[in-house]
């Protein structure tokens, strides 16, 4: 079996700088904050270019968390891609706003700029772009539209760990870029995580305030905050791991190349990427109109795939009062009907690549 994604591999690489690293955590006695978080934040914060960063629980906490800091709530809205992960759009719930979603460009399954202006209202208070599989969205473009119209831009980059845009790193081009840490993410820890990165001072202050009860001295609780705190185990190994990052993502590159060269010419459409970014592959995701069947095939073969997302948000269970008021969203609803993840990471072998690449030619019609 060739598996999706070999976690554990990653771990073996590293092993013995991050059983130090836990080692050392455990033995400083000191478990929540302290000098291992606040030394990854610093370092976290110089490799994407941003003044700060901000640790929090998980991805969807730093997305909550900033749209609270920027006084989103009840009563506004918040623009998103229809063709995400369903915590961009959870994340508008939250916080009590509306969610309205935009439709993507199909080339790159990122948010389409063009289409963002038609869907501002009075009520819209801000517009969260998601750089969906590591690929970056365009923004200029998006900028240009929420600074004229005075809206706050949240960056979801929770699969865009190290991704640049115009040569320059997803981390400081919005208001606020939200991280996951998750395991299976690109820069992951063993558990959940996530961050926040700003160059705002005063942004950052107040999502720092609403991660640990709304308080900056103990016992004085300014504002109704929660409990979102990256554990000091955790900021331990993503210290380890951040020293690592650039070179994995190179190595998901060259897998990404090896599938863009060997599976051209087949009736599958390949990703497409725009002359001014440099994505890290998270994901490697083809369209089939007879999805069902290639993957059914990939399996005989011995080779795990994924689909992200079977669902786009609309379609999802937890919208279904709101899918009268969406209307129809054909771009993401078709995109949903085809897309498949072929298996891509930092420890799979050129191999398996070519393996991989040979059982979707004898199992893809050519065209």
């Amino acid at each position: 079996m060739i598996p999706f994604l070999d976690l554990g591999a990653g771990y073996r690489e590293l092993e013995n700088d991050i059983d130090a690293a836990v080692k050392r955590v455990l033995s400083s006695g000191w478990y929540i904050f302290g000098e291992e978080v606040d030394s990854f934040e610093a370092e976290y914060a110089k490799y994407c270019g941003a003044r700060e960063t901000i640790s929090v629980a998980n991805g969807l906490d730093a997305l909550i968390l900033s749209l609270k800091a920027l006084n989103v709530g009840p009563g506004d809205e918040v623009i998103v891609p229809s063709n995400t992960f369903i915590a961009t759009w959870l994340a508008a719930s939250a916080v009590g706003a509306k969610a309205v979603p935009v439709e993507p460009d199909a080339f790159t399954h990122n948010i389409d700029a063009g289409k963002i202006v038609s869907a501002i209202t009075s009520r819209t208070k801000a517009v969260i772009v998601v750089h969906l599989y590591g690929q970056p969205v365009d923004l200029d473009a998006v900028k240009a539209i929420t600074v004229e119209h005075g809206l706050a831009l949240i960056e979801d980059a929770a699969q865009a760990h190290g991704a640049r845009y115009k040569g320059k790193r997803i981390g400081s081009h919005g208001d606020a870029v939200c991280w996951s840490f998750y395991p299976a993410k690109n820069f992951g820890c063993f558990g959940d995580g996530g961050a926040v990165t700003t160059d705002n001072p005063s942004l950052a202050s107040q999502i720092r305030l609403l991660r640990n009860y709304g308080s900056r001295e103990k016992y004085i609780n300014e504002v109704k905050g929660v409990n979102s705190r990256l554990d000091p185990i955790q900021a331990a190994v993503l210290k380890v791991k951040l020293a690592h990052l650039d070179e994995w993502n190179s190595r998901r590159k060259a897998i990404a190349d090896e599938y863009l060269k060997e599976l051209v010419g087949l009736d599958i459409i390949l990703p497409g990427v725009p002359e001014w970014a440099d994505p890290v592959w998270h994901l490697f995701v083809i369209r089939s109109p007879d999805r069902k069947s290639l993957q059914e095939r990939l399996a005989k073969e011995g080779i795990s795939t994924q689909i992200h997302y079977p669902l786009a948000p609309s379609q999802q269970p937890a919208y279904a009062e709101n899918v009268n008021e969406y209307g129809s969203l054909p771009i993401a609803e078709r995109l949903a009907s085809e897309v498949l993840s072929l298996p891509i990471g930092p420890h799979q072998s050129r191999e398996n690549t070519l393996r991989i690449c040979e059982a979707v030619r004898a199992v893809a019609r050519r065209v």
